[in-house]
């Protein structure tokens, strides 16, 4: 395993932006959020945005084996 994120996806309609996971519902953002997300998407890796987003994102803390 790499630590990379990975199976994010997005769908924007109109004033909202629906995140999902291996095709699973992970997030919905709506208004300021979603905003702030697509201009995220377009300047970042988009796995990193929507994984930090959704909160499935590597904290440091997890043991390395």
């Amino acid at each position: 395993m790499t630590g990379t994120p990975s199976g994010f996806g997005y769908v924007a309609r109109g004033s909202q932006v629906e995140i999902r996971h291996d095709g699973r519902l992970a997030a919905t953002l709506r208004g300021r959020a979603a905003e702030k997300f697509l201009d995220d998407v377009e300047r970042r890796d988009p796995q990193h945005v929507m994984a930090r987003v959704t909160g499935n994102y590597k904290r440091g803390n997890e043991r390395q084996k």
